[in-house]
């Protein structure tokens, strides 16, 4: 077989049928729609109408919610940083924030901070400032001599806020 032999199987390609092309076609007129009705005229709208039943979507039970209020931390195991320090990503004995594991390629998105979790294992003595961590990875980074600094992170829409009303409050002054 050659390059040049390649073909598609027989009856994979299919013209595309041209409808409202006269009655020689097959397909003039009403273009294979039938007469009349909403499903034969243009903008047809009634995905998921089932001719005034209860629609499926409306039969099944809701479940479950999402929470407005709900912390987007960006979720960093030590095994990952082990690997990063390995790799030489980061330097033995550094101390680590957001910015500095989102610089090494660990922390991704987590726009409430960095949340430290104990999966895998540290061999590294390092510090850390983050915005959450488990009791095992706080205990395996202490263990090693390093320190783990958990920080209240005020996201960027409060920090707003607080510049806006601290403006207000001293022209009042």
């Amino acid at each position: 077989m050659k390059l040049n032999d390649l073909r598609d199987n027989e009856g994979a390609r299919h013209r595309r049928i041209r409808v409202g092309r006269g009655i020689g076609s097959g397909k003039g007129k009403t273009a294979g729609r039938g007469q009349k009705g909403q499903k034969s005229r243009e903008g047809v709208s009634i995905k998921g109408f089932e001719g005034g039943q209860m629609p499926l979507h409306m039969r099944l039970p809701k479940r479950g919610f999402n929470n407005i209020f709900a912390k987007d931390y960006a979720e960093v195991n030590l095994g990952a940083i082990q690997k990063a320090v390995e790799a030489g990503k980061i330097v033995e004995g550094a101390s680590l924030d957001h910015a500095a594991l989102q610089a090494a390629g660990l922390a991704r998105g987590g726009r409430d901070g960095v949340r430290l979790l104990a999966k895998g294992e540290l061999t590294t003595k390092l510090s850390f400032t983050v915005a959450g961590a488990s009791k095992g990875a706080i205990e395996a980074v202490e263990k090693l001599g390093g320190t783990v600094d958990v920080i209240a992170v005020v996201p960027a829409a409060e920090k707003a806020a607080a510049k806006k009303n601290s403006k207000r409050d001293a022209k009042k002054a």
